[in-house]
């Protein structure tokens, strides 16, 4: 059995808060203080596990892919026959949680995208690496649908993987506006029901 220590504890809590915070918040609206007393951690430890607030925000940022990246594999290993299905099902459950947080938050790395994208280097590499591999895994279910014939093949899977995080993260932006999840419905039946479709 694997001991987790209170370092490591107080490391994933610091995160788990991050990624609460910055969704609700945003990156500028969210203190470090904030963070701190959340978690009841005092302020000098923040700087023994992160060195700065952008380091803090680097992290978060990988930290919250994580959990979708687990889920996405999970699905497109449980169906090898199946991985248009897959992905399908994938977006289906993700909606559904959006429908039940009624909602609110969206993505938190789109959310970051347009508010520090550009003005944190470090954040900006660490957006641009999560993306990239959730998109990398997007494209390895894409390519397994294109050799089991559910997928065209006239498009590569990197380009189709790429145009559906780009719509997603559009279609997220405007279930946040709208409320509603007609436009991730609306994506995903147009591209991974008719688009991509062989």
């Amino acid at each position: 059995m694997i001991e987790i220590t209170k370092k490591q504890l107080n490391r994933e809590n610091l995160l788990n808060q991050g990624v609460t915070l910055l969704m609700e918040q945003g990156y500028h609206g969210t203190g470090l203080k904030e963070i701190l007393d959340a978690v009841k951690i005092p302020k000098g430890s923040f700087y023994n596990y992160f060195g700065s607030k952008e380091n803090f925000g680097a992290e978060v940022i990988q930290h919250y892919i994580e959990p979708f990246i687990w889920q996405l594999t999970g699905h497109l290993q449980q169906s090898e026959h199946d991985a248009l299905g897959a992905l399908q099902r994938y977006f289906t459950e993700g909606i559904a949680a959006l429908e039940k947080a009624d909602f609110k938050g969206g993505c938190l790395l789109g959310n970051l995208m347009g508010e520090i994208g550009g003005t944190s280097d470090l954040c900006q590499k660490s957006l641009q690496s999560a993306l990239n591999r959730y998109r990398d895994l997007l494209q390895s279910g894409l390519a397994k649908a294109q050799q089991q014939g559910t997928v065209r093949t006239d498009k590569s899977a990197k380009e189709m993987a790429d145009l559906l995080v780009n719509a997603w993260q559009g279609a997220l932006l405007r279930m946040k506006i709208e409320k509603s999840a007609a436009p991730l419905r609306q994506c995903c039946q147009d591209l991974l029901g008719d688009f991509f479709k062989a």
